[in-house]
């Protein structure tokens, strides 16, 4: 039976926070700020609203600030990190922080659906059962080792479980690398006649357009119908993830039924229309996208690497991108000044409705109790959990410097 993560309690703030107007709080944070000096450290997700990017010392992906954040704690003596992301994201930053630094996050009921899709105890069950289910016996011939993969979007316990068990964390930027490592046996070398199979979790599209860029068949259709998927996709909720013992040992990749509740709104439908214009436009999509969406786009990659293809473009040029709406707006707005033309990919509001529960209120509050000596809303990862994610994420770390990859989400 899948386990569902509950989303934390935030409780209800003061009045005083609650209606008060704008510039008001925008003018409160700014005053606690200077009060607290180097003491603080403030992030800011590429998906928060503008009136709380405007207070970040530093703008970025999960993994870079929460690097940027071990880097300038360090540096700077910070004591207190409030990241204003959502929770997955806090809990890393702990991680790789020392343990000295209090990490906070503004509003607990900022989660992500992503990862509250993959429960520890049913990544557990999962686990048992392909490990069962690719057990030598004397029928068998091939020797199978099984290794985890997780996207960084996920709960830190996610992470502790794929580091204890000899996987590595990925980046969408280099989620294709850590495939590399996983299928060339991770730290322990493939043996002669050993088949490595790879279980990606939470997000199956980021782990299907994956495989499907090494060249692994995903689909079946008309034209391949003799051909066997090599990838197969296990759902928490059904008996087994739905998924037998004879397709564990026969794929080369597991995919967790997770996804990204933002970029599941885009649609071929909405490539479609582009397309029908005619006019030019080139289409960019994040690899959370279906791999219909990312098959029928022109390019696709991270959010650093939609950021960096928009700011590198020319005059003239027009885009269409696939990913969250404050991100898009902001590159909009920056681009028009260069005569570059940048639109939403679907008329929809691709709005992470998490992230935006962060906001200036939550914001003024937890600094105001940071000045009073309080601290609300520490996000603390368990010792034995913090040490195995840890391992996974330096797994990701030392194959990324070794092959000079990305490290952004």
């Amino acid at each position: 039976m899948t386990r569902i993560a509950h989303m934390l309690w935030q409780p209800e703030l003061p009045a005083r926070y609650r209606g008060a107007p704008s510039a008001e709080l925008a003018r409160w944070i700014t005053a606690r700020r200077e009060e607290l000096g180097s003491r603080l450290l403030i992030l800011g997700h590429h998906y928060q609203q503008d009136d709380v990017i405007q207070h970040a010392d530093f703008i970025g992906d999960s993994l870079k600030l929460s690097q940027i954040a071990a880097a300038e704690c360090a540096q700077r003596g910070a004591e207190f990190i409030v990241f204003c992301g959502v929770h997955f994201m806090a809990e890393t930053a702990d991680v790789l922080t020392d343990e000295s630094v209090r990490v906070i996050l503004p509003d607990l009921g900022a989660g992500c659906s992503m990862a509250d899709m993959a429960a520890y105890e049913d990544a557990v069950d999962a686990w048992e059962f392909i490990n069962a289910s690719i057990g030598t016996t004397p029928q068998q011939s091939q020797k199978y080792r099984v290794i985890p993969i997780t996207y960084v979007n996920s709960s830190a316990a996610i992470k502790a479980f794929v580091g204890k068990n000899g996987g590595a964390c990925c980046t969408s930027s280099n989620a294709n690398q850590v495939f590399a490592w996983a299928l060339a046996g991770g730290d322990q070398p493939k043996a002669r006649g050993e088949k490595i199979k790879v279980f990606f979790l939470p997000d199956q599209h980021l782990g299907r357009n994956t495989a499907h860029a090494r060249g692994l068949i995903t689909e079946v259709d008309a034209v391949t119908s003799k051909q066997s998927a090599q990838t197969a996709l296990w759902d928490p909720k059904l008996p087994h993830g739905g998924v037998t013992a004879e397709a564990v040992r026969a794929v080369d990749v597991i995919l967790w039924a997770g996804h990204c509740s933002v970029h599941k709104l885009f649609r071929p439908e909405h490539v479609a229309v582009i397309r029908a214009r005619k006019d030019g436009t080139t289409i960019v999509v994040h690899p959370e996208c279906a791999q219909q969406v990312v098959d029928l786009s022109d390019l696709f990659g991270s959010t650093e690497f939609i950021i960096k293809t928009i700011e590198n473009a020319p005059a003239g040029a027009s885009f269409a991108v696939a990913t969250e709406v404050h991100l898009v707006t902001r590159l909009a707005r920056a681009a028009a000044e260069r005569g570059v033309r940048v639109e939403m990919l679907s008329g929809c509001q691709c709005l992470c409705t998490t992230m935006y529960r962060i906001d200036q209120q939550h914001l003024a509050w937890v600094l105001d109790g940071l000045a009073q000596g309080k601290v609300f809303n520490e996000i603390r990862v368990h010792p034995n959990a913090r040490e195995w994610a840890r391992v996974a994420l330096d797994r990701m770390l030392t194959n990324a410097a070794t092959q000079k990859t990305a490290l952004v989400d």
